[in-house]
């Protein structure tokens, strides 16, 4: 429900029962054709959280000159043993594009 990149716990370890990622990702027009893709989630010591999210993608164009496709997944029980920053990294074509930090904090 909504929108957010903060998780607050009281207590840790602790698990968040569901949450879901969407990215948005716009290629220009000599980008079009078949692409991969993987999602990873690290933290700041560059440690993975959970596995990889690997797909492909084909992006086509409906007469313009840019097009866009959308990236949903949702996650359930993700578990955190204590206070960090999460980055979800997207990889295109195995070449890093951007990241998607979910802070997590003790209240």
């Amino acid at each position: 429900m909504g929108t957010f990149d903060t998780i607050i716990s009281r207590n840790f370890p602790c698990v968040h029962p569901q949450l879901s990622v969407v990215i948005r990702v716009r290629f220009d027009l000599w980008d079009f054709g078949h692409h991969s893709f993987r999602i990873e989630t690290r933290d700041l010591d560059g440690e993975m959280s959970m596995e990889a999210i690997n797909g492909n993608l084909d992006v086509n164009s409906a007469g313009n000159t840019t097009a866009v496709s959308h990236l949903v997944f949702s996650i359930s029980n993700l578990h955190f043993k204590s206070q960090c920053i999460i980055n979800f990294v997207l990889f295109i074509d195995d070449k890093e594009i951007g990241y998607i930090p979910l802070y997590v904090r003790k209240s």
